[in-house]
């Protein structure tokens, strides 16, 4: 069986920036087994898969060790395959997932995830998130992910995980964040447990964000930054129950694999 992939920088302006994703389509679903080697395979954040639907598209995504219910930067990078190489005309792509519809549109070079929003409650602050972070927050919170919320963006770019530490979680993973002097906030992303000890940009992780800042800040448009090595800016709003989270994103590969099963 062969199949086509690609590999796509989300949430960058140019090539090696941003969160590098592979997406294959598919006409029909192989088995999970299948698609987590390939995910494997690919050693890549995330790997999308998606296949047509009556309303849109189905989408599943799989990091090298197992499926999650969420990831940003793949559904950007698979919107960016269907509008920008597969020649799709919809103004608007939906997929149906595991967290449910999510909506992705585009405007010029801009690609606009519609996800659901995911605030974060308060919690004490687990002792494996201090020994993997090197320093108690001023703050922790949860949703699918721990929030640590620091004093400066200093202490997020200082922060040198232990991996084994955040390993011992049991959510996801860990957001770091902090204000910024020229964003209006930074954060950074680790999940060592799915495979991913720090991820460059984590779109899903600002469902859990915006929530948070726009409250603190008192804004419902914000603009942040992950400030992982590669980076990516990412621009973003609270609409209601839902979060729109916009960024560009480049080809990096385009190629096939062929598959035996």
């Amino acid at each position: 069986m062969k199949l086509d992939i690609y590999q796509i920088d989300a949430f960058a302006e140019k090539q090696f920036e941003g969160n590098p994703a592979a997406v294959v389509p598919l006409d029909e679903w192989l088995p999970d087994t299948v698609m987590q080697a390939v995910a494997e395979e690919n050693n890549l954040a995330e790997t999308a898969f998606f296949v047509p639907s009556e309303s849109g598209y189905h989408i599943r995504w799989f990091t090298p060790n197992k499926e999650v219910k969420l990831c940003g930067h793949a559904t950007l990078a698979s919107a960016y395959v269907l509008f920008n190489i597969l020649g799709c005309n919809e103004k608007v792509l939906s997929f149906e997932s595991l967290s449910g519809v999510l909506l992705v549109s585009k405007a010029a070079n801009l690609l606009t995830l519609d996800f659901p929003v995911q605030p974060p409650e308060a919690c004490s602050t687990p002792a494996p998130l201090t020994a993997g972070l090197g320093e108690a927050p001023l703050e922790c919170l949860k949703h699918d992910d721990y929030v640590a919320v620091f004093e400066s963006e200093e202490d997020v770019l200082s922060i040198t995980p232990n991996h084994e530490a955040l390993r011992q979680l049991d959510l996801r993973g860990v957001i770091a964040t902090a204000p910024s002097s020229e964003f209006d906030f930074v954060a950074r992303f680790f999940a060592p447990k799915f495979g991913i000890p720090e991820d460059p940009v984590t779109g899903s992780a600002y469902t859990q964000l915006i929530p948070y800042w726009s409250s603190k800040l008192d804004k419902l448009q914000l603009q942040a930054k992950q400030v992982s090595s590669r980076g990516g800016k990412l621009l973003c709003e609270l609409k209601g129950d839902r979060v729109l989270i916009s960024g560009s994103a480049v080809t990096y590969m385009a190629g096939s694999i062929e598959i035996k099963i």
